[in-house]
């Protein structure tokens, strides 16, 4: 059975001494070590960062709200902010292709987006303008950052197993998706609701602790890991395009001999085409969160307080979905992602139909897996397709087809929910069905692409 995985296959030497397979052995889960620490460590800043810009995406509606926008202006500069965070990845993706210069995209990417967090507490009353503007600004740092810090990360794991290597990612990116919110929530219990703008300002304040953390952490990688690429090895088809001689012996980096030569120009393989039209009609159908927040508020079956820790146990499933689908990934590949789209196509009918707290809970616990599919499995996937040379642009152009199609879809369902809530269901449930189908279509065209590459 075909699983979506590249084999790898290791340069070898006849003239090496007899103890070379124990050495090779040897290096090789040095290697793996060192991969999983940098995964581990970069996890750690994604918990940090996200403790930082989720926590504040808890808070944020009812902020710009008390600063003076009005729901036209939050959800214009909402949608608006999420355009740009994903549009703006195939530039970023592209530029560090060329560059190589992913260490300078993370580092600018992750200080835009951590410092726009504590600045929104020197915003003042009605001073929504600027308000809005910092959280423009939150959404462009992350499309600097994401393509670069993905391909980085796209590295390491070809050592540990790529679907567990970005599961680990986001088992701690989601959570300090689930501290962050559960923070605000503690220091809204403490602060009370009375002066809710000053409350909301200390709450932006305190965030700015998990920034430092962020950056420091940041930083602290960057030295430990200067060449995160080296611990992929070369595909046969960049093997061969490698000049044969001593200096491509195994104990030259992997970044001077097999790359030697490498190709920098994105060529779009069909298998790619086909996972992007799947990965863009399960976006399109896949609700926000923001929308369940406004049916959850309309069913009055909620206290208001609870909506933020609602949001927390869906990032709570989302790690722990991750984690599954991720190691479920690196053995059978793509049918992971079409039982994780199965399961989460069963949120809309749940959250939205029925009048009952237990449904809407268990739906929304299979919205979160639906994320964590799609912040694992779906990246795992894209740096099994794309070669190492050109990955930051292959994942620039996933991120970009996915936010284009969320923000469409987003769009299209929140029309909906105003007009026909089983209009909604369908196209919701609909959608992310056919996505199935394209999955298992790219399983088979992927297949026939790796036949040829090894005839």
């Amino acid at each position: 059975m075909f699983h979506l995985q590249r084999s790898v296959s290791r340069p070898s030497s006849s003239s090496a001494p007899s103890n070379a397979p124990s050495t090779g052995h040897s290096r090789r889960a040095g290697a793996a070590r060192g991969a999983f620490a940098f995964i581990v460590m970069m996890g750690v800043v994604s918990l940090f960062s996200d403790m930082t810009h989720e926590g504040a995406r808890s808070i944020l509606g009812e902020y710009l709200n008390l600063t003076g926008a009005s729901a036209t202006a939050i959800g214009f500069v909402s949608g608006f902010g999420e355009l740009c965070g994903y549009s703006l990845r195939i530039i970023s993706g592209y530029f560090a292709d060329k560059s190589k210069n992913y260490w300078g995209l993370i580092i600018a990417g992750y200080t835009i987006q951590v410092v726009a967090i504590p600045a929104l507490a020197l915003i003042p009353e009605h001073g929504w303008i600027l308000a809005c503007s910092l959280v423009v600004a939150e959404r462009i740092g992350k499309a600097v950052k994401k393509p670069a810090k993905n391909t980085l990360v796209s590295f390491a794991a070809s050592e540990v197993g790529t679907g567990k290597g970005f599961a680990y990612q986001e088992f701690l990116d989601q959570l300090g998706a689930f501290l962050g919110p559960a923070m605000l929530f503690v220091i809204g219990l403490v602060q009370g609701t009375s002066h809710l703008f000053s409350t909301y300002r200390l709450s932006f304040a305190l965030l700015g602790i998990p920034a430092a953390i962020t950056i420091s952490l940041l930083i602290a990688a960057r030295r430990a890991y200067p060449h995160p690429e080296n611990f992929e090895e070369p595909t046969p088809e960049e093997q061969g395009n490698a000049p044969h001689d001593e200096a491509t012996s195994s104990d030259t980096p992997r970044n001077q001999s097999h790359d030697a030569q490498p190709s920098t120009s994105f060529h779009f393989r069909r298998s790619f085409a086909v996972y992007m039209i799947a990965i863009c009609l399960f976006a399109f159908g896949f609700a926000d969160f923001t929308l369940i927040t406004l049916h959850v508020a309309a069913t009055h079956l909620f206290p208001a307080e609870s909506y933020s820790l609602l949001y927390a146990g869906a990032m709570a499933v989302d790690a722990v979905a991750a984690l599954v689908f991720g190691s479920l990934y690196d053995k059978v590949g793509l049918r992971a992602l079409m039982i994780s789209t199965a399961l989460s196509a069963l949120f809309p009918p749940l959250i939205f139909l029925p009048h009952s707290a237990a449904l809407i809970c268990l739906g929304i616990a299979l919205w979160g897996v639906g994320m964590g599919a799609q912040e694992s499995i779906m990246k795992a996937a894209v740096a099994t397709i794309i070669p190492r040379s050109m990955r930051a642009t292959g994942y620039g152009i996933f991120e970009t087809g996915f936010g284009v199609a969320w923000f469409i879809g987003s769009w299209l369902l929140g029309y909906l929910y105003d007009t026909n809530l089983i209009a909604l269901v369908i196209v919701s449930v609909t959608t992310q069905l056919l996505a199935i189908v394209f999955y298992f279509q790219c399983m088979r065209i992927a297949h026939n692409e790796t036949s040829e590459l090894l005839q």
